[in-house]
């Protein structure tokens, strides 16, 4: 009878062993199996949202049209990611691109872009056109209170076209890539070329044409890019209007004009110095007939520290001819400050004194005041 209590005791004993054994290797494959239900994936992990606001207050002194208002120039709201070899971005903005009191809300950019190797990149969607420095330049980084005026008119942003604001973007597919690098690596020569719908962000192609544009720029140096661009391409279904001289009679028309416009580009940025000029011509109509087929443009200004990573000085002058002549011109000559109370919030004041030449003779000049609060997030 004790031999057979002893069995049993030893037999419990073995029991409440094995299971002290396996208790450990249970509790390891349960907190396996939870880890492995909330394991997110690395292209959720890669996502980062972004973005930015752009404050503002403006006044001009224009004869029979005095302003004096605040305003929401920009708001945006930005995902970026990477899925593989493929980067991809979504951006919408709120705008008043219409005027005060009337905001829009439109998707501004989406698109991916393969890029596993430097020399030749592939992107595809809705993005900047492939044309100019300033284009692609971001509305803070670019430190004034708008894009010169030829970019605005010759970059696909309000174009002379009557193409709505599209901040130089369009629907397309571009190739990109630096090539050509020298003993230390740098890259000297860049080149994109892209193939577009032409009318716009947000729009099917209206007469199945599509734009061409390129550029090319040589980085003989650090910090200093010179470039050249090209546009080939239509807009359709363009609303023309033409007033007839003898009979005072204004006609509206639909039809596909042509653009064509090259851009020539020098800029040296390096150190909180940055210097920029750009000269574009443009050969093909615009929506009102009477400026004719001709346009052309140019802008050239400096940002230099006053106080490095604190306080920059900036003076620039723009022209732009709607009809190539001097009588067509806006000249404007502009100055002022950027202050950064921290590298994401910024203090943007400037003057301008404008020559607006298309108005009436003795109303020619005026002055505007502009002052910006950005920041970005």
């Amino acid at each position: 009878m004790r031999k057979l209590y002893w069995m049993m005791a030893l037999m419990a004993s073995m029991t409440m062993t094995a299971n002290a054994e396996t208790l450990p290797e249970v509790e390891e494959t349960q907190a396996t199996q939870e880890k492995a239900t909330v394991e997110v994936p690395a292209w959720v992990k890669n996502i980062k949202f972004s973005g930015y606001g752009m404050l503002q207050y403006q006044g001009q002194d224009k004869e029979g049209d005095h302003t004096n208002t605040f305003n929401l120039r920009l708001a945006r709201f930005i995902l970026d990611g990477k899925i593989g070899d493929f980067d991809w971005r979504a951006q919408i903005q709120g705008t008043n691109a219409k005027g005060p009191g009337e905001p829009t809300v439109q998707l501004v950019d989406l698109y991916a872009e393969w890029r596993k190797y430097p020399e030749f990149k592939i992107r595809a969607g809705q993005f900047k056109r492939a044309f100019t420095f300033e284009n692609p330049t971001h509305p803070i980084t670019q430190g004034w209170r708008g894009y010169a005026d030829v970019i605005n008119n010759l970059s696909g942003f309000g174009d002379r076209t009557g193409e709505k604001s599209s901040g130089g973007r369009d629907l397309g597919i571009q190739v990109a890539g630096n090539i050509l690098p020298n003993a230390s690596g740098r890259k000297l020569l860049h080149y994109q070329v892209g193939i577009y719908n032409g009318e716009g962000i947000n729009m099917k192609d209206k007469d199945n044409k599509k734009d061409i544009i390129g550029g090319m720029w040589v980085m003989p140096i650090k910090g200093l890019r010179i470039g050249a661009f090209g546009w080939t391409g239509t807009r359709g279904e363009m609303a023309t209007t033409y007033v007839d001289p003898i009979l005072g009679r204004q006609t509206i028309t639909l039809k596909s004009v042509r653009k064509n416009r090259y851009c020539l580009s020098a800029e040296y940025d390096k150190d909180e110095y940055t210097f920029r000029a750009e000269y574009i011509h443009n050969q093909g109509w615009g929506s009102n007939l009477e400026y004719g087929d001709k346009a052309d443009g140019w802008y050239a200004f400096g940002i230099v520290p006053l106080i490095k990573g604190k306080l920059h000085a900036k003076a620039r002058y723009q022209t732009y001819r709607v009809a190539k002549e001097w009588n067509s011109s806006v000249n404007q000559v502009e100055c002022g400050l950027n202050y950064f109370f921290t590298k994401n919030l910024e203090m943007h004041v400037e003057y301008s004194h404008v020559n607006d030449r298309k108005l009436a003779e003795g109303k020619h000049n005026y002055n505007l005041v502009d002052v910006e609060l950005d920041f970005r997030f």
